[in-house]
């Protein structure tokens, strides 16, 4: 039989080495032809075939036939970088003034490593395996814009997992598997409020109607659906993070932008959050004389694990790491994933690979000297082969 856990650990080092190679060529949003063609280089030198690629613009989508039937799953990694410049200082560095700072150079990586472990195992595979290289996950279209291409078909995929690096959840040490049971990970979802008044000049204010004070007051009202809406075990996020209006100390400007974002763990919660956001905005306006323009932005869905598929995932993980390196998670995080948009349309599991360094090495994500420990890449491409082979 193909032992998955000693061959991962052979190819820890070529995970590494393509890693870095992402690493120091990052690109944005759906615009991905150097990563694209990198990995359709890889995928033919390994012998795939199935290999469609331009999908939603540079992503990239491979099948893998097993020499038994079954089903289809589809096991997905995110390609995208970071519009902000790099402060790691590491030899491989990108200098492009773009940075892979959430680990989706390590996601891409492991994913080459599963096509090439499946690619020598395939007399013990049931079914086929969709590798699914996504664009644009950071700004939440890539996800959608691949299911609008038809990735989903042509075969249908019938399940689908995948995971996140980096040191997302609390409780999970490197070299672990981090898993969870229903919601997973947040919605997404970005607001801009115009807040419109009648400017004039500071010293008459009373002939005024203020629009910086309209977006105090709604600012300090959108709190409370947090504090006095949420229930004490629920979770929201209102946070408000630009606030752009006025040109000098002296006038009082017509209009003030308000810009942020809204985090839920619920479908129902998240309609109610948008509602009720929109209606203090506009209703605060109105009772000071203005009026509110609301734009909500729908980046990504809650990201809700299958029960079924989790279990096996528990399973798959526990063969390969131990069975008490397998942990729950214990609470979801508040970030987004647009992976969520795939396990709506099948059954999934979404799970945490922890990469952490245990000390002063550790910055959250998004942050300028993000960094993975590369010594635990191999444990996340052995998961999902040993899951893609007993799944079924």
């Amino acid at each position: 039989m193909f032992d998955v856990k000693e061959r991962a650990k052979a190819m820890n080092g070529k995970i590494v080495e393509w890693r870095r190679h992402l690493h120091a060529n990052p690109e944005l949003k759906l615009e991905l032809p150097q990563t694209e063609a990198f990995v359709v280089q890889k995928l033919k030198e390994m012998g795939v075939e199935n290999i469609r690629q331009g999908v939603a613009k540079h992503g990239v989508v491979a099948v893998i036939e097993g020499k038994k039937p079954g089903k289809v799953l589809g096991i997905r990694a995110d390609m995208d970088a970071l519009d902000m410049e790099e402060g790691t200082g590491l030899p491989f560095a990108a200098k492009n003034g773009r940075m892979h700072a959430c680990g989706h150079d390590a996601h891409t990586a492991m994913l080459l490593a599963v096509a090439e472990m499946l690619m020598q195992c395939r007399d013990e595979l049931k079914g086929s395996v969709k590798l699914i290289f996504q664009p644009a996950e950071e700004n939440g279209v890539g996800a959608l814009a691949m299911i609008e291409d038809g990735v989903l078909e042509n075969p249908k995929i019938d399940a689908i997992t995948g995971l996140h690096t980096g040191n997302l959840f609390k409780g999970v040490a490197a070299g672990e598997i981090g898993y969870r049971f229903g919601p997973m990970m947040a919605a997404t979802d970005w607001f801009k409020v115009v807040f419109s008044g009648k400017g004039g000049h500071g010293a008459t204010p009373h002939l005024t109607i203020d629009p910086i004070s309209i977006a105090c007051q709604a600012g300090t009202m959108l709190q409370t659906l947090v504090s006095r809406e949420t229930g004490p075990l629920d979770s929201t996020v209102v946070s408000i993070c630009k606030i752009q209006g006025g040109t000098a100390n002296n006038i009082i400007p017509p209009s003030c932008t308000m810009e942020g974002t809204l985090r839920s763990l619920t479908h129902e919660k998240r309609k109610d959050l948008e509602d009720r956001f929109t209606q203090v905005c506009k209703e605060v306006a109105h009772t000071m004389r203005g009026s509110a323009e609301v734009e909500i932005l729908h980046a990504s869905i809650p990201l809700i694990n299958d029960r079924e598929m989790t279990e096996k995932l528990r399973t798959a993980a526990a063969s390969v790491v131990g069975a008490d390196h397998v942990k729950e998670v214990d609470e979801p995080s508040m970030g987004g994933e647009d992976v969520a948009y795939f396990m709506e349309k099948v059954p999934g599991t979404f799970f945490f690979h922890p990469a952490t360094f245990g000390d002063e090495r550790d910055f959250p994500h998004h942050h300028p000297k993000f960094d993975l420990n590369e010594d635990v890449f191999w444990t996340g491409p052995a998961t999902l082969v040993q899951f893609a082979l007993t799944w079924q």
